[in-house]
């Protein structure tokens, strides 16, 4: 498992949406580069927005980041 932090996974665009940086799985949901989530949008049961700037726990398969939580320093 490895550690990841919030915002080399996850670009902030300009309108507040968030975008990943890479190809991501949460709970068996993927996501590419060029998705946005706007605040209070739920992407596999997460709203991101809660979690922004928090660490990232996650394993690596494949080239695809699996995230499996979030956590504070």
């Amino acid at each position: 498992m490895g550690k990841y932090i919030f915002t080399d996974i996850f670009n902030e665009n300009r309108d507040g949406s968030l975008s990943p940086k890479r190809i991501i799985i949460v709970n068996g949901v993927t996501s590419s580069p060029g998705i946005t989530f706007s605040p209070g949008v739920s992407f596999g049961g997460i709203d991101f927005h809660k979690y922004k700037y928090m660490n990232i726990a996650a394993e690596e398969k494949d080239g695809i980041l699996v995230v499996k939580g979030f956590y504070k320093q």
